[in-house]
Parts: C-alpha cells; sequence; structure tokens
C-alpha cells in the first residue's frame, strides 16, 4: 500500500479524469476545450462532469469522453463506483431494476484495484413476481424487474471460476470485503444500453437500503451519511495507472531488446493476467505459471478476460486486425427476447499506455460489419491516415490513434486491446478458453486476431470497395 495521502490520490483520480482529451465519437476534443466546458457548467451551478450520480454512486460514470475516462473504460459502457463503510452488525443491500441492455454487473475490489467477486446480471435473484431479462429466452421489456442484492463483508470461494457464463446459478450476495480503515468498494457496470436510454439504459442507479442493528431501515440518499459514503479512497496510485517513474523505468528496459519494443511487427498479443505479468511485457519476461487472469488492473472486469497487443506507428502508419468474429446476443436495438451465442459481448478498444489508461474510442459486436465468410477488418490509424476505404459503408470498422499516442512518453504508441465477455463452455476459442501462455493462437483458432501494418494508400487498393459498382 502506498504511503501517499488517500485523499491526494482521490483527488488525483479525480483531476486526471477531468482532462480527458477525446471526444466519444466527435474526433480530438483539446483540453483546453473540455476545462472551458466545465468552467461554463460551474459558473451556471452546475456538475462540469455529465451524466447522473448519486451520494452513493458518486464516482462515475467512466466512459470514453467527456466522462470519466481512466481505467482503460469500454466506450459503449458506463461505470459507477460505490466507496463505502457498512456500520458494525448492519445490513446492506442494493435494490434496483435490471438495466435495459446488453449487460449489466456488481464487482468488488480491494485496494490495489483488483476485483474480488463479479456478480453479473444473470445470477442476480430477482425479486417474488419480477423476472430477470438476461436469462436466455427471457422478455427483454418485462415490466417487472426488481432484485435486491445483499452486501457482505467476506471473500468468494477461491474456487470460483471467472470470465465463464455459470449457467444455472444465482446469487442473492455479493462479498465485498473491508481493507484499511473499513472501506469497501464496489463498481456497477452497464455494457451497450438500448438505443434511446440514457447512461442508465432507463433502470436508473441502484439504491442503497441499510438495516442499522436497531431495526431502524434507511433507504437511499438517508442511508449516505451512516455508511460514510463521502470518505476519501483509500487507493493503491498503481491501481489506476503505471506510476510514471515505473512506466520509464519499462521503457528503458523495453529499450534493450529493440527501437520499438515491445511492439512487433508482427504483433505479439498477451493475455491480460496479474500486474506482474503486465510488466514483464516490457521486461520480455514471460508470466509465472499460475498468474491468474484479469488482475493486472485496471479494476477489470472478471467477467472479461483480454488479449492485447502493443502497436506502433513506426512500424506503419495503418495497423489492420482480422479475424473470425464469435456470435452475441443482439439487444442494441431493444430486442424482445434476450438471445444466445458463443460470448455475451465481444469488443476492440483503442487505449492510450498504461500510465495514461485513458481509450480512445472503442467498437463492439454490433457495430462491427462481418463478412459472409465470419470474419471481419478493422483498422487501426491516426485521423489524417485514415483510409478512406475504412468505413462501415465499406464493411471496415475504424478505430483511432490518439496523436498523443500513449499519452505520456512515445506519439506513437497506442495499446489495443480485445475483450471477450462471458464465455461458455461450448465455444472452446474464447479468451477465457485459452489453456497456458503462449498458446493464444492455437486455442482460439480463427478467432484469434492476425494483425499487419500498411500504409494507407496500400489499405485502399488491398481492399477494394464495391459500393454501387457493377
Amino acid at each position: 500500500m502506498s504511503n501517499t495521502p488517500s485523499h491526494l490520490i482521490s483527488a488525483l483520480f479525480l483531476l486526471g479524469s477531468t482532462l480527458a482529451t477525446q471526444t466519444l465519437h466527435a474526433g480530438i476534443m483539446s483540453p483546453a476545450k473540455l476545462e472551458a466546458d466545465s468552467q461554463v457548467a460551474l459558473a451556471a451551478g452546475k456538475d462540469p462532469i455529465p451524466g447522473p450520480r448519486s451520494c452513493f454512486w458518486s464516482r462515475g460514470p467512466a466512459s470514453a469522453d467527456p466522462y470519466l475516462n481512466i481505467a482503460y473504460p469500454d466506450a459503449a459502457t458506463f461505470y459507477w463506483a460505490a466507496t463505502f463503510t457498512v456500520p458494525d452488525n448492519a445490513k446492506l443491500a442494493l435494490e434496483g431494476q435490471f438495466a435495459h441492455s446488453r449487460y449489466m454487473s456488481f464487482i468488488s475490489y480491494d485496494e490495489a484495484g483488483r476485483p474480488i467477486e463479479s456478480v453479473a446480471d444473470y445470477l442476480i435473484k430477482p425479486k417474488t413476481g419480477s423476472s430477470n431479462p438476461f436469462i436466455a429466452g427471457a422478455d427483454r421489456n418485462a415490466k417487472a424487474r426488481d432484485y435486491s442484492l445483499g452486501v457482505v463483508d467476506g471473500r468468494p470461494d477461491p474456487k470460483l471460476k471467472t470470465g465463464m457464463n455459470l449457467v444455472g446459478e444465482q446469487r442473492d450476495v455479493i462479498n465485498t470485503p473491508k481493507y484499511g480503515g473499513g472501506q469497501q468498494v464496489i463498481l456497477y457496470r452497464i455494457y451497450a444500453g438500448d438505443n434511446g436510454t440514457d447512461e442508465t439504459a432507463g433502470a436508473g442507479l441502484p439504491i442503497p437500503v441499510l438495516t442499522l442493528a436497531d431495526g431502524k431501515v434507511l433507504r437511499g440518499a438517508d442511508a449516505c451519511a451512516s455508511l460514510k459514503t463521502r470518505q476519501p479512497l483509500q487507493l493503491d496510485p498503481a491501481a489506476m495507472a503505471v506510476p510514471m517513474a515505473k512506466y520509464h523505468d519499462l521503457l528503458k528496459e523495453a529499450a534493450k531488446f529493440g527501437p520499438t519494443f515491445p511492439a512487433m511487427n508482427p504483433p505479439v498479443w498477451h493475455q491480460q493476467l496479474d500486474r506482474d505479468a503486465l510488466y514483464g511485457i516490457y521486461l520480455n519476461k514471460t508470466p509465472a505459471e499460475g498468474a491468474r487472469k484479469s488482475e493486472g488492473g485496471f479494476y477489470p472486469n472478471l467477467d472479461n478476460q483480454y488479449i492485447r497487443a502493443i502497436v506502433n506507428r513506426k512500424h506503419g502508419k495503418v495497423f489492420v486486425v482480422r479475424g473470425k468474429a464469435p456470435t452475441t446476443p443482439r439487444t442494441v436495438k431493444g430486442d424482445a427476447t434476450m438471445g444466445t451465442g458463443d460470448l455475451r459481448y465481444w469488443s476492440f478498444c483503442s487505449n492510450q499506455g498504461f500510465a495514461n489508461t485513458r481509450v480512445n474510442e472503442c467498437v463492439h459486436d454490433e457495430n462491427v460489419p462481418v463478412g459472409p465468410d465470419g470474419f471481419y477488418t478493422i483498422v487501426l490509424s491516426r485521423k489524417a491516415d485514415r483510409p478512406r476505404n475504412a468505413t462501415l459503408q465499406c464493411g471496415v470498422a475504424w478505430l483511432p490513434m490518439a496523436d498523443d499516442g500513449d499519452g505520456a512518453v512515445d506519439e506513437d504508441v497506442t495499446v489495443l486491446q480485445l475483450r471477450h465477455m462471458l464465455g461458455t463452455s461450448s465455444f472452446p476459442h474464447a479468451v477465457q478458453a485459452v489453456s497456458k501462455v503462449g498458446s493464444e493462437a492455437k486455442d482460439m483458432g480463427a478467432y484469434y486476431p492476425q494483425g499487419r501494418y500498411i500504409s494507407p494508400s496500400a489499405f485502399e487498393i488491398a481492399v477494394p470497395c464495391l459500393i454501387e459498382k457493377r
């Protein structure tokens, strides 16, 4: 645990979040523009950061700009964090409605940003008379969609599988152990809300219901004081991003293996494991046997597992990825019934470096064109280098590189990350099913992303766009 005062870390987190530098869909927005907009909001007596919050869910929503853009959020999602302490002999429950979205979850964390337990949507037991719309085949538009989830100071079974779809199981509590001076942290996530819904996907934010030792019940804002929801974060600074001094040390070591290392041509995809494995990418070091997946930060989602590549445009101005697309439910347009698929969700995200942890933009399964052969093509480049045929109309998804690269040291570096959510035992090619480090390509087969560097003009001639050509 760092000796940095927790109130300072909390302040730095909020400051860094408000200085994000790119809008969600509209291209580059300068820090000066964001600051000016914030000042206008403050002058009008408004919160300078967009999106709903409550005294319990006080930190968030995290997403792509102009929201709180830190810890590598997926641009199609919104995350909120609650920081609290349940009083001795009291009981806390979170009550709400299931969101109109592809996915929602509650995940508890420790002071290093490592996940403790995820209670994903389909696991949550609905209240009597309500139904869970995330169960395969369920009515996604059901009006009775209430739930209550208890919060307990404990730890889950260490043998509990993570990242896999645990079909048929249910949860009525989430284990949220206290650390430091008794602090507890839960993140609430919503992925891919239905078209036309707000950040909460039409459900509002869950309400805390606190039953004190004497039996008195406090709901919503009335519970916040007793839960100490305004307490500062007791947070290791490395939980949000690699400290700058450490990042410089890693780059210095990486330079011993080549001028662009760890960016390679062709690229190398690394599983997200623990923090030592993350640092090992730069040290050219193989992860330790048994390194746990999805624990290397930054506040990862246990229902996702990830592979990532370090991309450097010194190898080429355009980076192209091809792979076979897993099937998923189709929900964004408000499909009436919850579908099934190989995964619940997948996406590619263009990110800045590990000292920044900002997302540039993402594309997810429902906005990635898939050809008749079942394969997708994704192009990653700066806006100025975007091939003219890197468009959805031409069957290509495009992701931007930031003009300042990793946002810290190297303007040519981007981190490209693939998420696979809730793999199933019937789909052996998910990231969740990778048996060991080094077998990613073998185990994922056609679903393993193949990447290459190319020039904009070479891509334009290699991938002809035949719109209205007869």
